[in-house]
């Protein structure tokens, strides 16, 4: 607890930082998958490359594919792009599924009746489909938004300093203090983070609290 006290600031500092890496790759992934998961969504064809693909990206392990970054990308190896970019990648290949599958979910007839009122496939998708598949949507992101959130602690090993900086400077310290802060600030901000995501799913989806 002293040490805690002692780092405070250190820890919220690198607290924003972790957040910040862990989050620009969410949405942006998120962005990305909308549109790959809707045309999944529509073509059989589609979803059997889409899904199996963003399958397949999310078995690259995250080290591997940190260190990638730069040689693919020519950027510097200190460069926390490297670790965003790689993130998004991570929460595209989960979100995919997600979406297609979300959106697969909408009632046929909800979607004919849109149709009827003259709704084409794009505004239908903004104004019926989408706001349908929230609750489903909202539960593949909690889950993408709580594994970045880990997953940005493994860019401390190549110099990309969230709190994982607490890990490896205390495991190379033998400060025991030091590495159960970094967990418990990790677990802290997921949860916070999980718990934001939730708030804003029942904002975007009064009528399911409408219909307890």
């Amino acid at each position: 607890m002293t040490w805690v006290i002692d780092h405070l600031d250190q820890l919220f500092e690198l607290a924003r930082y972790h957040l910040w890496l862990a989050l620009v790759p969410l949405v942006a992934g998120l962005l990305i998958s909308l549109p790959l998961g809707w045309v999944a969504s529509r073509s059989r064809v589609a979803r059997t490359v889409l899904v199996p693909a963003a399958g397949l990206l999310y078995t690259i392990p995250s080290l591997a594919l940190f260190v990638m970054m730069p040689l693919l990308l020519g950027t510097l190896i200190l460069d926390p792009v490297n670790v965003q970019i790689a993130l998004a990648v991570y929460t595209v290949a989960l979100l995919v599924r997600v979406v297609a599958d979300a959106l697969a979910a909408v009632p046929a007839t909800v979607a004919a009746a849109a149709t009827a009122m003259g709704y084409r496939p794009v505004g239908r998708f903004f104004a019926v489909d989408l706001p349908l598949a929230v609750p489903v949507l909202l539960a593949g992101t909690r889950v993408a938004a709580v594994s970045n959130i880990s997953l940005v602690s493994v860019g401390s090993l190549i110099g990309v300093h969230g709190l994982g900086y607490f890990l490896t400077e205390g495991y190379q310290r033998g400060n025991y203090a030091e590495i159960i802060a970094g967990i418990v600030s990790i677990v802290v901000l997921a949860l916070a983070v999980d718990a934001l995501l939730v708030l804003a799913g029942r904002f975007l989806t009064p009528w399911t609290r409408a219909a307890r």
